[in-house]
């Protein structure tokens, strides 16, 4: 059960992931989350950096699908800028939002990477649906009302792996 909250891997930010690196693991699709891990959860809109970042995934063909937890205005207003296809209120760690992210890519569920700032949504909805995680140190330092409540618990959470020998890298948050 303790391992469900365990991400595949850990980056310090989403610039560290990589077309090359994607396709040496066959990855053909991306599920991010949006706040914190895309953009600060108050920015409005995406960095040059990451506009740069979604053109390089869409010139080697990988395909991006946002899944936020957030109210639809708020990921329309990021997502529909940039013309990403996103899912909002998503009920994150609840598995339905992924599976349907993936089918609309129209690509497998192994080629498909869930990236995230959260692991009690997530890392955990990706695992549990059987997807690749990639846990992001979160953009910001602060947190909208119900992230603050989360992060409490993934401190306990990620205290327990590291005493369990789970997770080996180094808090960055």
């Amino acid at each position: 059960m303790l391992t469900n909250f365990l991400p595949a891997e850990h980056v310090k930010d989403i610039f560290e992931i990589t077309p090359d690196r994607l396709k040496e693991k066959g990855i053909k699709g991306i599920i991010t989350d949006l706040d914190n891990t895309l953009v600060e959860w108050d920015r409005p809109n995406a960095t040059p950096r990451l506009i740069e970042w979604f053109e390089e995934m869409k010139k080697n063909d990988i395909l991006v699908t946002i899944v936020s937890n957030n109210q639809k205005e708020r990921v329309r207003l990021f997502a529909d800028p940039l013309h990403i296809p996103f899912i909002y209120q998503a009920r994150k760690p609840m598995t339905k939002a992924f599976k349907k992210a993936v089918t609309s890519m129209n690509i497998k569920k192994e080629e498909t990477v869930v990236i995230g700032d959260q692991l009690l949504t997530d890392v955990l909805g990706g695992n549990r649906a059987g997807f690749h995680t990639i846990l992001v140190v979160p953009v910001a330092q602060s947190d909208g009302f119900f992230t603050r409540f989360n992060r409490i618990i993934e401190r306990r959470i990620l205290n327990i792996l590291k005493r369990k020998g789970y997770i080996q890298w180094e808090d960055q948050s």
